[in-house]
C-alpha cells in the first residue's frame, strides 16, 4: 500500500502549495478551445459537451455516472490487492509503483498548467476566485437520487479545484487494465477495468468535472507515464534489485 499512501499524501499536500500560485489559471482559454474542437450545436448556439449533457441529463445516466465515478480509485486499488493476495506480490508492487509514477507526472502537469474545470465556468464565470471549494457539479444529481451526500462528502475535501489538466480520473483504470492485460491470465479484470475506465471518461464530461481535452490529456499522461516507467525506470538494475528485495520482504 505504500505507493498508494504516498499518492494520497502528495495529493493532499497540494492544498498547502496550490498550483495557482505558480502560474495563471486557464479558465476562458480551455473553455473556448473545447467549444471550438468538440462543440455541439443546440439550436442557434454552440455548446461544449458538458453544457450539452447538462441540458440532456437523465436519472438513469446520473445513476450510472455515479457508480462509474465511485470506482475511479477503489477499483485499481482492489486490483492491486487481488494481485497481492493471489500470490503475485512482485507484480502488485510493480503496478502500485507505476500508479504512483503516472500520478507524479500528472501532478507536474497541474503546476505547469493550472486550469479550471467546466463546473467552475458554469458557477463563477471566467474570473479566478482563489481558495474556491470543491463542488459535486453533475454528481450532485447522483446524491439526490440516493438521498445521501456521497460525492458531497468527498468533494468538500478537494485539495485544489484548479487541477483539472490532465484528468487523472481518466488515468487510473487504464493503468490497472494495462497490467491486467500484461499478465495474460486475468480476462475478467481486464474487461471490467476497460469498461469502467471508458465509463469514467464519459462521466467526467457528463458531470462537468472535466473537458474532453482534460480526459484526452489524462489518457496521454497514462501512455507517457507507463512508457517512461517500463521503458526506463523498470529496466534499471538498481530498480530491479530494489523491487526484488521489496517483494521478498512482503
Amino acid at each position: 500500500m505504500m505507493p498508494f499512501i504516498l499518492f494520497g499524501l502528495i495529493y493532499d499536500s497540494m492544498r498547502y502549495y496550490p498550483n495557482y500560485l505558480f502560474g495563471d489559471i486557464d479558465i476562458r482559454g480551455i473553455y473556448e478551445t473545447e467549444k471550438a474542437l468538440f462543440g455541439i450545436g443546440e439550436g442557434a448556439a454552440r455548446l461544449t459537451p458538458n453544457e450539452w449533457f447538462a441540458l440532456h441529463a437523465r436519472p438513469a445516466m446520473d445513476l450510472l455516472a455515479g457508480i462509474f465515478y465511485l470506482c475511479w480509485v477503489p477499483l485499481p486499488v482492489a486490483f492491486g490487492f487481488y494481485l497481492f493476495f493471489s500470490g503475485r506480490r512482485q507484480q502488485a508492487f510493480h503496478f502500485a509503483a507505476a500508479f504512483l509514477f503516472v500520478n507524479l507526472i500528472g501532478f507536474i502537469g497541474y503546476y505547469i498548467h493550472p486550469a479550471a474545470p467546466p463546473w467552475y465556468v458554469e458557477k463563477f464565470g471566467f474570473e479566478p476566485i482563489f481558495n474556491t471549494g470543491g463542488d459535486t457539479a453533475g454528481l450532485g444529481r447522483f446524491d439526490e437520487l440516493v438521498g445521501f451526500p456521497v460525492f458531497g462528502s468527498i468533494y468538500v475535501n478537494n485539495a485544489n479545484v484548479f487541477a483539472a489538466v490532465p484528468s487523472l480520473h481518466a488515468a487510473y483504470c487504464p493503468i490497472a487494465c494495462f497490467y491486467a492485460l500484461r499478465t495474460r491470465q486475468l480476462p475478467l479484470w481486464s474487461a471490467v477495468l476497460a469498461i469502467v475506465g471508458v465509463g469514467i471518461w464519459w462521466t467526467a464530461i457528463y458531470t462537468s468535472h472535466h473537458y474532453t481535452i482534460d480526459v484526452l490529456l489524462g489518457i496521454t499522461t497514462t501512455i507517457l507515464g507507463l512508457s517512461l516507467f517500463e521503458g526506463i525506470v523498470a529496466r534499471q538494475a538498481w530498480w530491479q534489485r530494489f523491487e526484488t528485495w521489496y517483494s521478498r520482504l512482503l
